[in-house]
């Protein structure tokens, strides 16, 4: 882990909120002139502290309205058995999101499907067809209230 200063925070949230910010903008928005302000964002970017610029794009908009957030439980929660999972949903493009959890539910995943009839098929499948799995409960979002993916740095 590297050591941010003050500048490199300004640099980091000025970025989560607009990537695609010229180097010029960037460096005046933080106080630094360009060739110092590339410099840092060049740095972060060789840390692993930035490691990739993304387009945002409204689910809705492109038809995948409907939210829905899976509790999983395995019948066993052997090292094996938990990679196995994750190995599994990896390449699955409905699934946006997965963590392995504490509690009573092992993984939680936020799936992005069009409809009621897609998360059906999704269900039936690809979760069903899991070897290990025990309980599967899905919960849908109504609406979304706050969604960032910008860290408070």
């Amino acid at each position: 882990m590297i050591e941010l200063d003050a500048t490199d925070r300004k640099i980091l949230a000025v970025l989560q909120t607009d990537s695609r910010t010229t180097v010029q903008d960037l460096a005046e928005r933080v106080g630094l002139s360009p060739s110092p302000c590339h410099r840092r964002v060049k740095r972060l970017e060789e840390a692993g502290v930035i490691t990739r610029y993304i387009a945002m794009i409204d689910q809705r908009s492109v038809g995948l309205p409907v939210s829905v957030f899976i509790s999983i439980k395995l019948e066993r929660q052997r090292e094996e058995d938990l990679d196995r999972f994750a190995r599994t949903i990896q390449g699955w493009r409905e699934v946006l999101e997965c963590y392995l959890m504490t509690g009573p539910r092992d993984y939680l995943l936020r799936v992005v499907v069009a409809d009621l009839a897609a998360y059906e098929r999704f269900l039936k499948e690809k979760l069903t067809r899991i070897d290990g799995v025990s309980s599967i409960e899905s919960s849908f979002a109504l609406d979304q209230v706050k969604y960032s993916i910008a860290l408070p740095v």
